[in-house]
């Protein structure tokens, strides 16, 4: 603050750096209030279109359970934008007073359990003791698989006679602010739609049967707000996974529906591609990253390489499938790792549809060299690369130059050519495990963790929205992640749900799955 009173003391040099002094503090301060205007007209504009897209939609060119899901969809991203909105804008005067939500009044019938909220001492500042005069009653509904129950948070409200200073325990923060659910409800909500497949609407009616509706609009808002609050949580989990040198990479088609296409009902073809730590490291982390393509450019952008928005770079051994889009990195400082299995399953294509002697044979080399990895699955990196110099590197070698022989003696473009072609095209990528003991003979490990979602498509149909896809992605970073490292992830994400509130931005890295310990109540 300017001691106005003292101007008249200040000299003429003085009083021109305060100036600029000032003039700096304005131009930086315009340029924040622009920043965040922008952000909030991207905003805005962005719930302007949903809200059109969902009171104007030609519903009949879904079905029942399609127009379910872009309902609940859009209610999600309604309610993560205004979760963005209410994070940049500038606070209302009379906030709480414009919006007072209907609280939903909770059916006498369900069991309740009280938790009772009472401050540390009842002695008065003055030495008075404190009086109890009342409580504030706020109930929370929480849900255990088929049961529904009531959380009654009782605040004893205690004042002291002489001061009348009135003393309440203050309620712990919740995830969503003022909100209905516990954290098991959302957690409960969030592992059903994201881990076991469950669209909202299902969930509907299983929440009926267990004695309470909820409306899935209702359902839409909370998964939308999660994914908002959870985002840091993924980010977090996407710097921890760079950080390693060799890593998965993996693609899946997933249908998206687009704005443009409401018409008709068509469905835009997104990807969401997988990255994740190796077997062998001891950080058990997956990412998922939704984007609306299988370009290259998606790659780049995430491993933070030349051509996307980041700086960070990621410079380390990518196992990675013959996908051109990954062929853009080797450019940009990254190593190509084949996958052996992509290879194999060519020759056992061959044998299974044709029994071409060939690639029987081709398949005993194959075998081989899976024996050695089976050996040294456990042992430490110098100890496996050693001992497939010794085992698997004279077998590889053997396999080169009969590979070699035997394309001299098929026709170009027969189904036996490609499938030389294909090993011997990329056998220094294929054979680079070989040389490295971190690096694992294929990328089946990867493949894994986006099989149980390629299965799970089926239930969604289609992501509604390019921004569902990416909150999706968040949401089963996180639970696929718990699950790799031998978490519960419902009982993984009631904690971090649970504690995100209270938990400082430089400490967020602890609530990460290959780093979280419950709580004793979680335990």
């Amino acid at each position: 603050m300017i001691d106005t009173t003292q101007l008249h003391q200040l000299d003429a040099p003085q009083l021109r750096e305060m100036v600029r002094s000032l003039m700096g503090t304005v131009v930086a301060k315009d340029r924040e209030i622009a920043f965040k205007q922008a952000t909030i007209d991207k905003i805005t504009h962005e719930m302007a279109v949903l809200k059109r897209l969902k009171f104007a939609a030609r519903s009949e060119a879904f079905n029942a359970e399609q127009k379910s899901l872009l309902e609940e969809t859009i209610d999600a991203d309604l309610a993560a934008l205004q979760a963005e909105l209410d994070k940049v804008r500038p606070d209302e005067p009379n906030k709480d007073e414009k919006k007072q939500p209907k609280r939903q009044t909770l059916p006498a019938h369900l069991p309740r359990r009280e938790i009772h909220h009472e401050p540390q001492t009842t002695t008065c500042g003055c030495g008075c003791a404190l009086k109890r005069i009342g409580e504030d009653v706020a109930e929370k509904l929480d849900y255990a698989p088929g049961v529904f129950t009531v959380e009654r948070h009782v605040r004893g409200k205690w004042v002291c006679a002489r001061c009348e200073t009135l003393v309440q325990a203050p309620l712990a923060p919740h995830i969503i602010d003022k909100g209905l659910p516990t954290s098991g409800l959302l957690a409960q909500v969030l592992v059903a739609k994201y881990l076991d497949h469950l669209p909202l609407y299902r969930q509907e009616r299983i929440f009926e049967r267990a004695g309470l509706a909820i409306a899935r609009s209702t359902l839409a808002q909370w998964v939308g707000e999660c994914g908002a609050q959870l985002q840091p949580l993924v980010d977090a989990l996407t710097a921890e996974l760079l950080k390693h040198d060799v890593l998965h990479a993996d693609e899946t088609p997933v249908a998206m529906l687009k704005p443009a296409n409401l018409r008709d009902g068509k469905t835009h073809r997104a990807y969401l591609w997988s990255y994740c730590t190796t077997r062998f490291n001891e950080t058990k982390a997956v990412v998922f990253d939704f984007a609306e393509s299988r370009a290259g450019q998606h790659a780049r952008e995430f491993l933070g390489l030349p051509g996307s928005d980041h700086k960070r770079g990621w410079h380390g051994k990518l196992v990675c499938d013959d996908y051109s889009g990954y062929k853009q990195l080797l450019t940009m400082g990254v190593t190509e790792a084949g996958c052996l299995a992509h290879a194999r399953r060519k020759f056992f294509d061959l044998w299974a549809h044709h029994k071409s002697p060939l690639a029987e044979e081709a398949l005993k080399y194959f075998v081989q060299l899976y024996e050695v990895e089976r050996e040294v699955h456990e042992l430490d990196p110098d100890a496996r690369r050693q001992i497939r110099q010794l085992k698997a590197r004279p077998v590889a070698d053997a396999l080169s130059k009969w590979l070699t022989l035997q394309r001299l003696k098929v026709p170009d473009g027969s189904a036996t050519a490609k499938a030389i072609d294909y090993s011997l095209n990329r056998w220094a990528a294929l054979m680079r495990y070989l040389d490295d003991g971190d690096l694992p003979a294929d990328n089946n490990w990867v493949e894994n963790q986006i099989r149980p979602i390629a299965i799970g498509r089926n239930n969604w149909l289609f992501a509604g929205s390019l921004r569902a896809g990416k909150r999706a992605a968040a949401v089963m970073s996180l639970v696929h992640s718990a699950r790799l490292n031998g978490h519960d992830p419902h009982a993984y994400l009631k904690d971090v749900l649970e504690r995100l509130p209270t938990q400082p931005a430089s400490r967020v890295h602890e609530l990460l799955p290959h780093r979280w310990q419950p709580t004793i109540t979680a335990a």
